[in-house]
């Protein structure tokens, strides 16, 4: 387990490669699981857990980690799997994603990997624990199905989208134009958030599901002659199958058409190394997901530099 962790610091300063590591369990004998490593804060043997009253069917206790109570989440259970027993030894996977720290049981973990993003392909459509994949991949004749961690917060946590009075205010003054933006994340939850934020500022949003598809779709509005509205700004996750975002924005800054695009890297990593990252590729601002006002006042910053922020 200390090799793991090990490898775990070591991989994270890896950042912009448009490759992936990625950390794999199993929840059962059969179907290996995964999650990007720049998720993991750190792998425990199962703690001893606090059940809580009225909790959400997939929580399975509180437990005290480092003196912090953190929710440990049976992973078992949104994907439809029989939990593993009680009495059986398992661990937890503990994580930060969008400002959260929580811990996620399971049954073993085995090794980490290091891939390409253009290895990495959606989930088959019908697969049974689909709703719950980001993302698949073959690894050693193995399909590897990657945990869309932040569908599952959703279902635990609930969404919030809601912009603030003050700031949609503040943006009505300039509603006489409605900006095209377009927004590329593999998850469809992170989307969805960021849709109905955008949408409350009167945009109009270009969805894409990777950086690939994000490019294609750049590429076709700016060689179009002026016959489709260009778009207004890009707003992208930075891990994404085929292309990272990145990657994304370098593209985008070396295409002589669009380079000037304002470009929001908007994830749920954080840390020094993203930043360096973020001014090496050229990006216009980088966003840890996800809080509606600070997410919406960035936006409404890089269009019009005079908007006021909220105190």
């Amino acid at each position: 387990m200390t090799d793991i962790l090990t490898a775990v610091d070591k991989r994270t300063r890896l950042a912009g490669q448009n490759r992936l590591e990625l950390l794999l369990f199993r929840l059962d004998k059969r179907q290996i699981f995964a999650i990007n490593v720049f998720k993991v804060r750190e792998i425990i043997p199962l703690p001893t857990l606090k059940t809580v009253p009225q909790a959400h069917p997939y929580i399975l206790g509180i437990a005290n980690i480092r003196g912090r109570p953190t929710s440990i989440i049976e992973v078992a259970r949104p994907l439809g799997l029989r939990s593993a027993p009680s009495d059986q030894e398992s661990f937890v996977i503990v994580t930060e994603f969008n400002r959260t720290v929580q811990g996620f049981r399971v049954s073993a973990v085995e090794r980490i990997i290091n891939i390409s993003w253009e290895s990495v392909l959606p989930p088959p459509k019908g697969s049974r624990s689909g709703h719950y994949m980001t993302a698949v991949t073959q690894y050693e004749d193995q399909l590897i199905e990657i945990l869309d961690v932040e569908r599952i917060l959703a279902d635990v946590q609930g969404l919030n989208t809601d912009v603030s009075e003050n700031i949609r205010e503040n943006d009505s003054t300039h509603q006489d134009q409605v900006y095209r933006v377009l927004v590329a994340d593999d998850s469809s939850v992170a989307r969805l958030q960021v849709r109905r934020t955008l949408e409350q500022l009167g945009m109009e949003v270009i969805l894409a599901n990777d950086g690939r598809e994000a490019l294609d779709k750049l590429e076709a509005i700016f060689s179009s002659g002026g016959s489709e509205r260009p778009v207004d700004l890009v707003v992208s996750d930075i891990e994404m199958p085929r292309m990272d975002g990145y990657t994304l924005c370098s593209r985008i800054r070396a295409d002589k058409q669009m380079a000037d695009l304002p470009i929001i890297l908007h994830t749920s990593l954080s840390g020094s190394f993203n930043q360096a990252m973020v001014d090496r590729v050229g990006a216009t601002a980088f966003l840890p997901k996800f809080q509606p006002n600070e997410f919406a006042e960035a936006i409404l910053h890089i269009l019009h530099p005079d908007t006021p922020r909220e105190a």
